[in-house]
Parts: structure tokens; C-alpha cells; sequence
């Protein structure tokens, strides 16, 4: 199938209203950034003035937390985080597989600091048990989501091909993957799809280069 076709022109012009949503929905958020009193200078979170009071205000204490807490969120609170294990394991070994596979066939890494974000604990309104739980929570899934992202790339060296089945959440990079059982286009988009990965920069270096 030829690249040039309507399904794939269809494809693509789906793909671009995506994009254009996307950036419609960033700056809906931008907006509500404004409307709750704060904004990001510098990498750090600045609130307007009277904002953190409020917050301090809206405090609930970890001692009346930990009362009001069901008896099961104690209980299984240990199993939740013993998973830091593997976590931190995956992690680590993740980190070490890209340095040396990716140098290898030359592929751009994956920057870990734009996937593990920690800025939760500036929230005033969190007791120490909330704000615990927040830093597990983006420690997990900014983990989850760091693999992922080497997986993909991963994935578009090695096999970009599109399932025959449908699958949930698919990655970024799946839509411009090679339809399934489409052997030509295997052939001859293989390499193409290889060298736009090696070409590829982070997210924001792309920014900085724009002047973002």
C-alpha cells in the first residue's frame, strides 16, 4: 500500500487534528493555571500572594488523617509500598539498557528528568502522610512512563509495526508505524522510521530551539 493513499492521507490528517487538540487543550490548562493562582518561573512553582495562606488554611492534620483512615488503607499502605522495590529496579535497569543499547545504534536517550517530576510537595494544603503518598505516586507512574518511552523507541527500531488487533493506550509513536501485514511498506519504510528516531531531539531542547 502505497503511503500516498486516501486511508493514509485520512491517517494523517486525523493525526494533525490530534496534535491541534492537543495544543488547544495546553493552553485551556495555561488558563486555569491563572484562575488558581499560580505559575511556573524558573522550573519552580510560584503562588500569588495570599494563595499559600489559603492553602495553610485548607490543611487537615496527619494525626485526624490517620483517624479518619479505613482500616484497610493501613493495612495494605505496606504493600503499596513495598512496589518503591521493583520500582527502583526497573528504574535503574532501564537507565542502564538505554546508556548501552541506545549509544550502540545510535539513538537519542530518554531524558529521565522530563518523566520523573516531583513539585506536589509545594502544595500547602498536603499533610506529610499526602504529601508521601504524592511523592510514591510520581515516582511510580514518572517511572512507568520513562520505560515506556524507551520501550517505544525501542520498538520503533526494532519492529514498528501496527497490531492486527486493537490495543489499549498505544503509545505515541504507534500511529506512524507500518500497517500489519503491509510487507512492502515494511520494506521500505523500515529504515526511514529508523533514521527519524535517530534524528529526533527532547522535548525541550525542540522548545529552546524555537524559542519556546
Amino acid at each position: 500500500m502505497s503511503d500516498a493513499s486516501p486511508i493514509q492521507a485520512r491517517i494523517e490528517e486525523i493525526a494533525s487534528e490530534i496534535v491541534r487538540l492537543q495544543d488547544e487543550l495546553d493552553r485551556e490548562i495555561f488558563r486555569r493555571r491563572d484562575a488558581l493562582g499560580w505559575r511556573l518561573h524558573e522550573g519552580l512553582v510560584e503562588f500569588e500572594q495570599g494563595v499559600v495562606a489559603e492553602h495553610r488554611r485548607l490543611k487537615r492534620g496527619t494525626a485526624a488523617f490517620l483517624a479518619s483512615a479505613p482500616p484497610a488503607t493501613v493495612m495494605t499502605a505496606p504493600v503499596i509500598y513495598s512496589l518503591i522495590i521493583p520500582l527502583a529496579l526497573m528504574d535503574l535497569w532501564a537507565s542502564a539498557y538505554q546508556a548501552i543499547c541506545f549509544r550502540a545504534y545510535r539513538l537519542p536517550r530518554v531524558r529521565r528528568r522530563d518523566y520523573l517530576v516531583f513539585d506536589r510537595g509545594a502544595l500547602a494544603y498536603l499533610n506529610g502522610i499526602e504529601r508521601l503518598n504524592c511523592w510514591f505516586c510520581e515516582y511510580a507512574n514518572g517511572v512507568a512512563a520513562y520505560v515506556s518511552e524507551i520501550a517505544s523507541r525501542t520498538e520503533q527500531y526494532w519492529c514498528p509495526i501496527k497490531h492486527a488487533l486493537k490495543i489499549t493506550s498505544a503509545h505515541k509513536r504507534y500511529r506512524a508505524f507500518v500497517d500489519y501485514g503491509d510487507a512492502e511498506g515494511y520494506r521500505e519504510r523500515l529504515g526511514r522510521l529508523r533514521e527519524a528516531l535517530r534524528a529526533e531531539r527532547p522535548a525541550a531542547d525542540q522548545a529552546d530551539a524555537e524559542g519556546g
